[in-house]
């Protein structure tokens, strides 16, 4: 659809002039991006509220790029969205009115429905939004590593921790960077040109995640970055950039989208080396 292809290129356009914004142009662009499936549906004075400027500032925020002012602006994201708002409510829409109108308290079945829910959504949403350029370009830097470091830190070790196990079943070299005993950059120290940091980092972004990224690039390695917004400091070290924005219930994230991406980034990869991937399992054991 040609509507959300302009949409596509204005968060782009964004995310290239984004470190010459100044703050409110920054909170604003990030809420722009974060925000973009409902943005046709708001008032620049609820936007203002949000971003905590004032409304002028929406306005020259539209003007930066291009438009004659917020109205025009807002009519982009309504032409390419214009088919989810006849649509009944999704998931998300429905555990909120759950939780805000409820007047039973939530039983463990409620809830567990509630979080399926909210990963459905993030599952539309990551389909929604892929990138087939970006995810080319990550299978195609992974192909070429000689060897591949997979960092993640807090809620974002969990996925570090699957994509170095599933990629462990290819040929490549692996290297879960732990950060056991505070040695993140020590176990980056060997990186060097020809091999590839996966860097996985969700806001509040992990300090830790970005001096590994920094430190692959300073050695000459590739960069494949797995974050949630093309506005995210790790961006900016992207030699691939993936993003993913997960559902969340109750105030909980959830890693269903992320962990389907890492997936479907092995399963291209392992099609592309035309592997066999099989699972090693030792004699009396079985797998899980």
């Amino acid at each position: 659809m040609a509507e959300v292809a302009a949409i596509d290129q204005l968060i782009q356009q964004i995310a290239n002039e984004y470190e010459s914004l100044s703050r409110q142009l920054k909170l604003i662009a990030k809420y722009v991006e974060q925000h973009r499936s409902s943005l046709m549906l708001e008032r620049i004075s609820d936007i203002a509220a949000a971003c905590d400027v004032q409304p002028s500032a929406i306005v020259r925020f539209a003007q930066r790029f291009g438009y004659s002012g917020f109205s025009e602006m807002q009519e982009v994201f309504r032409q390419a969205y214009t088919e989810q708002t006849s649509a009944p409510p999704n998931y998300q829409q429905r555990i909120r009115k759950l939780i805000v109108d409820g007047d039973r308290q939530l039983s463990a079945g409620d809830m567990t429905r509630a979080f399926i829910g909210a990963s459905y959504a993030g599952l539309n949403d990551l389909a929604a939004g892929l990138d087939d350029v970006q995810l080319e370009a990550a299978v195609t830097l992974l192909q070429q590593a000689d060897n591949i470091y997979v960092v993640g830190v807090r809620r974002s070790f969990p996925i570090a921790s699957y994509i170095a196990y599933a990629l462990e079943h290819t040929a490549k070299r692996v290297h879960l960077v732990s950060g056991l005993g505070g040695m993140h950059r020590d176990q980056m120290r060997s990186i060097r040109k020809g091999d590839v940091a996966i860097a996985i980092s969700f806001a509040p972004y992990g300090k830790e995640t970005l001096q590994c990224a920094r430190l692959a690039q300073d050695n000459g390695a590739k960069v494949l970055v797995i974050t949630d917004s093309k506005l995210a400091p790790l961006a900016r070290a992207a030699d691939a950039l993936l993003t993913v924005t997960e559902g969340s219930a109750f105030a909980f994230r959830s890693l269903t989208s992320t962990i389907c991406l890492c997936q479907a980034l092995f399963i291209a990869l392992a099609y592309r080396l035309e592997s066999d991937i099989k699972e090693i399992t030792p004699p009396g054991e079985e797998t899980d």
